[in-house]
């Protein structure tokens, strides 16, 4: 940067002698480096555009299904589940009871 600086103070009087034509120049010079650098990066710049396009789609697609749960049929049906409990211990007493109160005996 110094370099630069050095530069323009040593041709500062040229400069101040031919402004305009400094001015076209830095103008010509500007212009083309940035056309030279936008045909470049053209596709770059498509590219990274079409992404950033793709995960706004995709951003908003989550925030809908975000908003609205899905009606689909869940991955284990409940009407037909069962609750599985361990046998009730033997009771000799209590089939007997039962026994008698199926077979109506009295």
């Amino acid at each position: 940067m110094h370099d630069v600086i050095a530069f323009i103070q040593s041709n500062s009087s040229l400069v101040v002698a031919n402004p305009a034509a400094f001015a076209t120049l830095a103008l010509l010079f500007g212009g083309s480096g940035f056309a030279i650098g936008r045909y470049f990066l053209t596709e770059r710049i498509a590219n990274l555009e079409s992404r950033i396009a793709r995960r706004d789609e995709e951003i908003k697609d989550l925030k809908a299904k975000q908003k609205a749960p899905e009606l689909e049929a869940p991955l284990v049906p409940l009407f037909e589940m069962t609750e599985v409990l361990p046998p009730a211990p033997l009771n000799f007493n209590g089939l007997l009871v039962q026994r008698k109160k199926y077979l109506n005996v009295r």
